[in-house]
């Protein structure tokens, strides 16, 4: 399974590395759009994004408008053990710093929330199925976090990384949304 899911991983990665800008961009603006059109964005006081990086969604361009609403905005920020994160909350007046693996996440003196006082999380991914599965960056990261939390959970997926089916193993739990440019899917999409 391991094998699979790295071969699958640098398949669609190289597939990110090759969509324009443009494509990107665009891509980005519906997804963005259909997120922050979500009953579910609307009713969140507390949300967790994540800030993509690379050929990912370039989803620090939600946080203004999120602020704008008045919504309490958390990142994930690596622990020193590996695969370990918190929530940190987000203030658009102090700088993000760069973690060795290249994302952006608040500093270390940023308060950390508890899992259970989460809304909602905007969970992070290379793919997923119509089913809500998903396949991750491969540090594990959120399959320990989630299940700590009972927040609503959605997922951004470019409708050209939407698979039939994610290979997944008997721990992965599915996204409760996943919306693409056009489509929504998941267990809260039925």
């Amino acid at each position: 399974m391991d094998e699979q899911k790295a071969a699958l991983r640098r398949t669609i990665r190289a597939q990110m590395k090759a969509l324009t800008p443009e494509e990107r961009h665009e891509s980005d603006e519906a997804l963005f759009a259909r997120f922050l059109s979500l009953p579910a964005v609307e009713r969140a006081d507390t949300l967790l994004l994540y800030c993509g990086m690379g050929a990912e969604l370039d989803t620090l361009r939600l946080l203004p408008q999120l602020i704008a609403r008045g919504k309490r905005l958390l990142l994930p920020r690596c622990a020193d053990a590996p695969g370990i994160m918190d929530a940190r909350v987000y203030d658009p007046s102090l700088p993000l710093v760069r973690h060795r693996y290249g994302m952006l996440e608040p500093g270390p003196d940023r308060p950390v929330v508890s899992p259970g006082e989460i809304d909602l999380v905007l969970v992070p991914g290379l793919a997923f199925d119509r089913r809500g599965y998903r396949l991750g960056q491969g540090g594990g990261y959120y399959d320990r976090y989630l299940p700590q939390t009972k927040a609503f959970t959605v997922a951004l997926c470019r409708s050209c990384f939407l698979l039939d089916a994610v290979p997944r193993e008997e721990h992965d739990a599915p996204v409760d949304l996943v919306l693409t440019e056009e489509e929504t899917f998941g267990p809260a999409a039925l």
